[in-house]
């Protein structure tokens, strides 16, 4: 079962980030854009990660988001 990651980078993203994402939510605060969706193993955590550095994002964090479902 995929576990829901929150990923916080610095500053807005760009149109071309948002295209790479849209499959998960995207949030812009105003220092901040969080990214968050379903990762379904470590492989595919490490591929969002490098994709968001690959595309000149800094990553502030990446967590998983807890669950009320989950213990």
């Amino acid at each position: 079962m995929p576990t829901v990651y929150e990923f916080r980078v610095d500053g807005a993203l760009p149109d071309a980030a948002r295209d790479a994402f849209c499959d998960m939510r995207i949030e812009e605060l105003p220092a901040q854009t969080v990214i968050s969706g379903p990762v379904i193993d470590e492989s595919h955590l490490h591929g969002v990660v490098a994709q968001l550095r690959a595309l000149g994002l800094t990553v502030v964090s990446a967590r998983p988001v807890p669950s009320a479902g989950r213990p």
